[in-house]
């Protein structure tokens, strides 16, 4: 059996955490947030990221502001909101009781002994 699909579905999970975790100190343009989320082995495309960014900046979650670059042409730099704040400190807690619960299952799987039924 391959795993990959399930380790590519658990991915894309975690990229909407993963890229207001990345945003929570500093600003960034989508290619460094790619870069930095290909970095730590979350592949991401830019067909991914930026509807994401959007759907972020839609709900509030994330601002931006265009800054010059010298590299080119203007950038667009996302930054958290006060509610982006809000909303990742609840990802965060989830994150923490999600890891915990795995946890705990996963020393609970290696405790168990089955029981044994007895033919009569």
């Amino acid at each position: 059996m391959d795993v990959s699909n399930a380790k590519s579905q658990m991915r894309k999970g975690m990229i909407e955490y993963c890229v207001l975790l990345l945003l929570r100190h500093r600003a960034a343009y989508a290619n460094d947030i790619i870069a930095r989320l290909k970095a730590s082995d979350l592949i991401v495309v830019e067909g991914t990221l930026y509807p994401l960014l959007t759907r972020l900046k839609k709900d509030g979650l994330l601002q931006y502001e265009w800054q010059e670059s010298t590299q080119g042409p203007p950038r667009k730099y996302y930054a958290l909101t006060a509610e982006g704040e809000t909303y990742l400190n609840e990802l965060d807690r989830a994150w923490l009781e999600l890891g915990s619960s795995v946890q705990q299952l996963r020393l609970t799987a290696e405790n168990f002994t089955p029981q044994t039924t007895t033919a009569q």
